[in-house]
């Protein structure tokens, strides 16, 4: 069992699609035995994977700064909910807290939670799994963009092996895993 830090969108105007897309993230780890580490919004795609996880069973830890539960967003329905003060703070404790990252389809929220945790990889603070959950090529103008970063070398090429591409929710967990295990 591991805790697996899931990323992506709170917007609440998304597609429902996405929001599927979270629910079957959340529902699937929970029947794998994992525990989900979130943000701790209660809307969007986050409020989605966390409703999921509980669903099916799972354990459920959301990370929470102040100024979100001011707005009253917070997901008061996780098993254990975690208030910080700001949102460095926050993604200092999901670092701590996690044993693998998964990322879905988000914004700048979630964009800047990836390259956070990746960064840190890549100077070894941690080396705990990446995964991008890239379901109809969501992510396919990112990772282009960054493969031209490599090629004009703004960025090794260490750093593009540390993540791992799946298609499907299945996949994406099958990579967390298969790494973990490995270790």
């Amino acid at each position: 069992m591991a805790a697996v830090c899931v990323f992506c969108a709170s917007s609440t105007t998304l597609e429902q699609r996405w929001l599927d897309l979270a629910t079957e993230t959340g529902r699937v780890l929970a029947e794998r035995g994992h525990v989900l580490v979130s943000g701790g919004g209660c809307v969007g795609m986050m409020g989605s994977v966390a409703d999921g996880a509980r669903t099916a069973g799972g354990h459920t830890l959301g990370i929470i700064p102040q100024c979100l539960v001011d707005l009253e967003v917070a997901d008061v329905a996780s098993d254990e909910l975690l208030i910080t003060t700001d949102m460095g703070e926050r993604k200092n404790v999901m670092i701590d807290r996690s044993d693998a990252f998964l990322t879905l389809p988000g914004g700048l929220g979630t964009l800047d939670e990836l390259f956070e945790v990746w960064t840190t990889a890549t100077l070894d603070v941690h080396r705990k799994p990446l995964v991008l959950l890239d379901p109809d090529g969501f992510y396919d103008g990112l990772l282009r963009w960054l493969g031209g970063l490599v090629d004009q070398k703004f960025v090794r090429p260490s750093a593009m092996e540390m993540i791992q591409i799946a298609r499907t929710v299945p996949e994406a967990l099958d990579l967390i895993e298969d790494t973990l295990g490995a270790e």
